[in-house]
């Protein structure tokens, strides 16, 4: 048999075993590009049932001016539905979209091997799964390789293509074709855990588990600040109960083991319990916030306080963010002190990055009770929501008079307990390094990997981008400072960060 040269064929027809929603998305796309898709089920009625869903989906996109009659009556005309596993036998290629299941993707292999020709291509949907794995005791373990899409696929135009140990790369080749036939974006990546989208979003959701459980804010104000400042479409808390802890924490703690105890992956508690409790999120009515009828029900907003500071003193220990709070102050109709040492009443206003108030506070011989953080990583001027942050001895006078001042331009605030890294600070640098680390271990290009985030995880801009926007510099300064300050390894920074900061280079830029 020789892959190489058969599998860069042109591939017309197209097997698909199991007619779940990934097996049925699929096919629908697979069929609208033109391509003949041979539907095959262990349990049969799931085959008409799937067929059935393809036409009504058809029908809508007919209604909304999508496509035309025509093409809809000829897209379902190209699906065919088998009633054996031996009615795939003239695919150029079959996808498994089955159970994820090791023991039972290998058997299937097995039988496929012995129908189809020797240069058909065999695709596993896997999202979990090795694909070195899935190959291992195949009669040519040249032929498989992953193709994992993402739900719904019609909607989601990315599909990571994962090359096995054993894979031929002619066959990874033909995949990426097909894939921008069908109207998808593809990204190459190598056989390992989460492979690029689910391993790239370790950082949204583990670490904004890890800023809850050590209580610095409440589930609403994390996604709160990482919606409106940080500029996320979802908080890691709407995200969590739109997929369903039943579905996202066994993903966690998979990933956190297949990487042998990374502390970068290391799940929470928090999730352990809620989903043991069956709190997982939508489908259930209830997880990290109550649904009724669908809607999320969402706390309540308190007011802002009407106190105000007698005077503002801000601190110079970093010149940029100094800069930074003083030209809001501007901004707000204040104008700050300007002494070297606060007067005995003034609140006294810190920008740390990576350290948390309290640090700041003693290492700067600040009086805590007056002192009140807020994060300057990003600029002011980009966000819609700022952060204050208080020391356990803050005053409750102080602290309402910052929040009422930093809000009464009418831009929200949340006000969070002490933290390393703030909120927002904490969960984005942690996107970055995850993002840099996968670049370092060569998973993937740092192209794809911002790809694959990008369209995989709707994040406003792929975590590489997203670091050099914020600055590699300031990212890694904040990444060894929650380090050194916590002494916990999940903040320690990649290779490919901290060369790539301390040479003044882009976060995309290839190299060792």
């Amino acid at each position: 048999m020789n892959v190489i040269s058969n599998s860069t064929k042109r591939i017309e027809a197209v097997g698909i075993v199991g007619t779940g929603a990934m097996g049925r998305g699929i096919a629908q796309i697979a069929a609208q590009a033109g391509l003949t898709v041979n539907l095959y089920d262990a349990n049969p009625q799931a085959v008409a049932t799937a067929r059935q869903y393809l036409r009504d989906t058809l029908a809508k996109l007919t209604e909304k001016g999508k496509i035309s009659a025509a093409d809809a009556e000829a897209t379902l005309a190209r699906v065919k539905l088998c009633g054996a596993l031996e009615d795939l036998a003239a695919s150029d290629m079959v996808v498994e979209a089955i159970v994820e299941k090791l023991e039972v993707k290998r058997d299937l292999v097995a039988k496929l091997e012995a129908i189809l020709r020797e240069d058909a291509i065999i695709a596993s949907n896997t999202s979990s799964l090795s694909i070195t794995a899935i190959a291992v005791g195949a009669q040519h373990p040249g032929r498989i390789a992953g193709y994992h899409f993402f739900n719904p696929v019609p909607l989601m135009k990315v599909v990571e293509v994962i090359d096995g140990l054993s894979g031929d790369p002619a066959v990874g080749d033909a995949l990426m074709a097909l894939s921008r036939r069908m109207g998808h974006t593809p990204v190459r990546c190598k056989d390992m855990p989460g492979f690029i989208v689910n391993h790239a979003g370790r950082g949204m959701n583990i670490e904004g588990l890890k800023v809850a459980q050590e209580g610095v804010a409440e589930f609403a104000d994390i996604d709160n600040i990482m919606r409106e400042q940080a500029g996320f479409r979802m908080g890691p808390f709407e995200l969590m109960d739109l997929t369903g802890l039943d579905v996202s924490h066994p993903v966690m703690e998979s990933i956190y083991n297949q990487f042998y105890q990374e502390p970068r992956y290391r799940p929470s508690p928090i999730t352990a319990i809620r989903a043991v409790g069956g709190l997982v999120g939508r489908k259930a009515g209830a997880g990290f916030y109550r649904y009724v009828d669908g809607q999320q029900q969402v706390p309540a907003t308190a007011a802002v306080p009407s106190a105000r500071p007698a005077s503002v003193w801000v601190s110079r220990a970093s010149e940029r963010g100094h800069v930074m709070a003083t030209k809001l102050l501007g901004a707000l109709g204040v104008t700050p002190e300007s002494g070297d040492q606060p007067s005995a009443d003034a609140l006294i206003v810190v920008t740390p990055l990576g350290l948390d108030a309290t640090t700041t506070a003693l290492q700067q011989g600040l009086d805590a009770s007056r002192t009140v953080a807020i994060d300057t990583l990003l600029p002011f001027e980009s966000t819609k929501r700022r952060t204050l942050m208080t020391t356990p001895a803050t005053s409750a006078a102080a602290r309402d008079a910052a929040h009422g001042l930093f809000a009464s331009d009418g831009v929200p605030v949340t006000v969070i307990r002490d933290s390393a890294g703030f909120v927002a600070q904490r969960v984005l640098c942690c996107i970055i390094n995850i993002a840099s680390d996968i670049a370092q271990q060569c998973i993937a290009s740092p192209a794809d990997i911002d790809l694959a985030v990008n369209l995989g995880l709707g994040y406003p801009k792929g975590p590489l981008v997203l670091g050099d926007a914020v600055g590699p510099q300031l990212v890694l300064e904040t990444l060894r400072n929650m380090e050194a300050l916590t002494g916990d390894m999940r903040y320690r920074p990649s290779p490919w960060l901290w060369r790539r900061a301390g040479l003044g280079l882009s976060l995309l830029a290839q190299g060792a």
